[in-house]
């Protein structure tokens, strides 16, 4: 089981990690004893790689391997639009449409698959995670009936001041705007939506999946919300159990934050008081392995769990390959930074 404690409210440990090799040596991490930690990760990946029985949809259906909101390219976000995107902050001044469109192809390098899509609105409804909680100087949600509901055309959006009466819309742009903060917490709106594809790395490779595609006010990118129906969907299958615990000095990958070409970028949890963080790969033809390696902390410590991001290049193009977490087993799943 992952060490998943204290992380609410804990920042992420970000910190430089060099780019290491496949199957590298970690001498020189400050990890301990690099040569008995490399040795007790390969052991464990390659149980993990033998015991790796994927069922028939892995090669036969539709298995995403990352999230379902993807963005077109550079989104050029400011801090305000990022955190909006981050937390799933929408509101739209486009009527969505209930109606569901006919079935979508997705095209994988090795073939095509027919899905069921589901509608603009329901894509929408699923990218929108709600509103944004008040900020210091953030006007207040406006009251039922005042923000337009998601398949309506809507109009102005009529906010309240600080005391919670409403207020007009400013008439001169350049004017100031009582009450209004320097960097507020806000929802991104959503102008226009169309129906295209957006490419989603699958247990198949990398796919081309039909994708409700937003346009954002103030994002110079598309987002794309995947249509393809829940019932097409197959989900990530589980790694079967192991009896065993991880070495000591060895620590799972928690997820994927990047995949082009031999370049490979993850996300290693360590204790606060670890040390070290040295990324570890264990590279074959039909799957890879990858976990890092740490010096155990020594004394008392809060039982927190850090990520730290790691790379490696391997000595071949990841492609269909699945990336499995050296402690749980599991395939990771790709989730940007």
């Amino acid at each position: 089981m992952r060490r998943i404690l204290a992380l609410v409210g804990l920042p992420l440990l970000v910190v430089a990690a060099g780019c290491a090799p496949a199957s590298t040596d970690p001498s020189g991490g400050g990890v301990g004893d690099p040569a008995s930690h490399l040795e007790a990760f390969r052991q464990r990946a390659a149980e993990v790689a033998d015991a790796w029985r994927p069922g028939p949809d892995w090669t036969s259906g539709y298995v995403p391997l990352q999230d379902p909101t993807v963005l077109l390219g550079d989104p050029g976000f400011t801090p305000d639009t990022e955190q909006a995107f981050r937390a799933g902050w929408y509101r739209e001044q486009h009527r969505m449409s209930a109606a569901e469109p006919a079935d979508g192809t997705i095209r994988f390098p090795d073939g095509t698959l027919t899905v069921p899509l589901v509608s603009a609105l329901d894509a929408y409804q699923q990218l929108d995670q709600g509103d944004p909680p008040p900020c210091p100087g953030r006007p207040m949600d406006p009251p039922p009936g005042s923000r337009p509901k998601p398949g309506s055309t809507g109009g102005p959006i009529v906010e309240p001041g600080p005391d919670g009466s409403l207020v007009s819309p400013n008439p001169d742009p350049d004017a100031p705007v009582s009450g209004t903060p320097a960097s507020a917490c806000v929802p991104l709106t959503v102008t226009a939506v169309r129906l295209g594809t957006a490419p989603v790395r699958t247990s198949r490779g990398e796919a081309q999946v039909p994708a409700w595609l937003f346009t954002v006010e103030g994002l110079t990118a598309k987002v794309a919300r995947i249509a393809v129906a829940p019932g097409a969907v197959t989900a990530v299958p589980q790694a079967p159990a192991s009896a065993e615990p991880a070495p000591d000095g060895v620590v799972g990958a928690q997820d994927l934050s990047a995949v082009a070409g031999t370049r490979l970028a993850w996300r290693i949890g360590m204790g606060a008081c670890d040390t070290g963080g040295t990324p570890l790969v264990e590279e074959r033809d039909d799957v890879v392995v990858v976990g890092g390696a740490v010096t155990r902390a020594t004394g008392i410590c809060t039982d927190q769990l850090l990520l730290r991001p790691v790379t490696a290049t391997l000595k071949a193009p990841l492609g269909a390959r699945p990336v499995l977490d050296v402690v749980t087993g599991a395939p990771l799943v790709v989730r940007p930074l």
